[in-house]
């Protein structure tokens, strides 16, 4: 294979598959988890695992716009005065300044990548 038709390096060596077993892991809220899978001052990205029962307190951000996605599970989102419904294989948009809350009613985990 010739130099000019090698595949490009990626900048700062080889990527590396990011999951739950190497990413940053912290707990919030009662027993909810959460994994940085990416963390950088520009974006993030967030898988969270709510538990049965669970919720977030009703707040807003800022500066910060975020788009949560189910994996499996329901979610109920309170955002403002608004209730939305989220199934697995559905996400919602967050903007800056939104009151927001999201709670699992269900008896399963909810997975979710919230950013």
């Amino acid at each position: 294979m010739s130099k000019e038709s090698q595949p490009a390096e990626p900048v700062g060596g080889s990527p590396s598959p990011i999951s739950r077993t190497n990413a940053e892991h912290y707990r919030w809220g009662v027993d909810c988890d959460a994994w940085h899978l990416i963390k950088d001052p520009r974006w993030t990205v967030i898988e969270e695992l709510i538990p049965p029962g669970a919720a977030e307190v009703f707040h807003y951000h800022k500066q910060a716009e975020q788009f949560f996605y189910i994996l499996s599970g329901e979610a109920l989102m309170k955002v403002d005065q608004d209730i939305v419904m989220l199934h697995a294989g559905t996400g919602l948009r967050i903007l800056p300044g939104t009151r927001h809350q999201i709670r699992n009613p269900g008896s399963s985990p909810v997975r979710q990548p919230p950013g």
